[in-house]
């Protein structure tokens, strides 16, 4: 994407924002919040400092942070997914900053937060030459910042293989590739004094069958959804026999429900 012009730019994150408002992923979302929470606590920070959440998504671990007594802000590319992490808070009787911005290029000054976090979420920015540099910008010396992106080769890795070839944007570079250790190190090391990386499982689990895994996936989770839109219906039975034989294939319970872990990199850096 380095010799991208503006026009191109401006057209793949309008691309990307459509992929990410479709479904419902607020209530993809809902049935990862144990790992999330896991990830959050693994973090150890103290209370009462700022905190970012970069592409928050529906405000997932923002909340978190919010119950522990942190200030914070989260912030998102998809404006309905920025709205519904309003309203969670506001249910929750949390204060919490919401607002639309990209993680390519955040609106906040220098070395404005103590903590700075993406839970499977700055991992889809485009450029991610911009967004490591961004994430290092808005940190202070001595900060935390802190990423948890799938692996290519864990089970989600290999589910966006099966998806990518539908979706994914001519000459951006995959979005797993923040998932590889030498590749993050590369990306983020000049700006820390430490970085930590630790591949991790997360849960996927449902009480239902993979065949319906694979149509809740459909119906609410964006990448997925847009995947199948793009398809004729040749083409959308080949995709869904795929994602079945994939998810049948991992799964860990019995045939009526799902359990399936997703290896994802943790990284965990301090800032220089």
């Amino acid at each position: 994407m380095t010799n991208a012009t503006v026009g191109e730019i401006d057209s793949l994150k309008t691309r990307i924002k459509e992929i990410w408002t479709a479904g419902d992923y607020d209530r993809f979302s809902r049935y990862m919040e144990g790992s999330a929470r896991e990830f959050y606590e693994r973090l150890d920070i103290a209370p009462n400092g700022q905190l970012l959440d970069v592409a928050c998504g529906s405000g997932q671990v923002a909340l978190m942070a919010a119950k522990d007594g942190m200030e914070v802000t989260g912030v998102d590319i998809a404006s309905p997914l920025v709205e519904r992490a309003r309203a969670r808070a506001q249910a929750e009787g949390l204060k919490v900053r919401f607002e639309e911005a990209d993680a390519e290029a955040l609106p906040f000054d220098d070395a404005s937060f103590d903590v700075v976090v993406s839970l499977i979420g700055a991992m889809f920015a485009p450029r991610p030459d911009h967004v490591a540099k961004e994430l290092l910008r808005v940190c202070v010396p001595g900060g935390t910042i802190a990423m948890a992106n799938w692996t290519p080769q864990g089970f989600v890795g290999q589910m966006f293989k099966c998806v990518a070839k539908f979706i994914a944007p001519s000459g951006m570079p995959s979005p797993v590739l923040w998932g590889d250790e030498p590749t993050v190190r590369e990306r983020l090391n000049h700006g820390l004094s430490q970085l930590n990386m630790t591949r991790r499982q997360y849960l996927f689990s449902y009480p239902f069958s993979p065949s319906e895994v694979v149509e809740f996936f459909l119906q609410y989770y964006g990448p997925t959804n847009r995947a199948f839109a793009s398809l004729d219906d040749e083409g959308q039975a080949q995709l869904r026999q795929e994602l079945e034989t994939l998810w049948a294939a991992h799964n860990r319970a019995g045939a009526n429900c799902t359990t399936v872990f997703a290896e994802y990199l943790e990284v965990i850096g301090v800032r220089n």
